[in-house]
């Protein structure tokens, strides 16, 4: 039923008794259709939030796993199979011990410059992690996780920095471990190159996250 206003319906000889039950109904069904879309919209926006909360979560805990195996694995230039060097040691199979047997590397500023920005992105990214947890837990409604993406961003900047001078400098950094053209890169540095995306995509997508409730 359509209603063009009260004036017209009572000049038209109908009785209000009749009239009110009616506009009443209307109005009724009116609000409940506002009420129901509203709300189907806002829990579609709180399910997709939800959703994207434990994807960067998970996506943050994976990073942070990876990122930790390339700053402390022994692999970053591989001599041979029997022999390869990290950030920290130069090691070498024994076999007769089938055991690895290491010695420290020698300290170059090449190297302490990647040592010190790896282990800042790792830092970095664990800050990021605490905080967002405190953010998660004392935030209001609504909110936005910008310290917990700064951190993670800058986390992936010093990874992408600490990744570019290992590569432009391996030589300097491995000039007295052995002949430099016989090896290549060992999969701790190829992680390390993976990180940097991951970790800067997550930083991002943190601070466009908002806190749902």
């Amino acid at each position: 039923m359509a209603f063009k206003g009260l004036p017209s319906v009572l000049a038209a000889g109908v009785e209000p008794a009749a009239v009110y039950p009616a506009l009443q109904e209307a109005c009724w069904w009116h609000s409940f259709c506002c009420w129901f879309v509203s709300s189907q919209k806002s829990e579609g926006l709180s399910s997709t939030m939800a959703y994207l909360l434990m994807f960067v979560t998970l996506l943050h805990l994976i990073t942070l796993a990876v990122l930790f195996i390339a700053t402390m694995e022994k692999s970053w230039w591989v001599w041979s199979s029997t022999e390869s060097s990290d950030l920290w040691y130069n090691c070498r199979f024994d076999n007769e011990k089938e055991a690895w047997s290491c010695e420290s590397s020698k300290e170059t500023e090449w190297l302490q410059a990647v040592q010190v920005l790896m282990v800042l992105s790792v830092v970095f990214s664990c800050i990021s992690f605490l905080i967002f947890l405190g953010q998660l837990f004392t935030m209001s409604k609504g909110g936005l996780f910008y310290l917990t993406g700064v951190c993670q961003a800058f986390a992936g900047v010093t990874t992408f920095t600490a990744a570019l001078i290992y590569t432009l400098h391996n030589k300097e950094i491995l000039e007295d471990s052995r002949e430099f053209n016989t090896g290549y890169f060992g999969f701790c540095f190829f992680l390390a190159w993976v990180c940097v995306p991951l970790l800067i995509w997550s930083g991002i997508m943190y601070i466009h996250l908002r806190k749902r409730e």
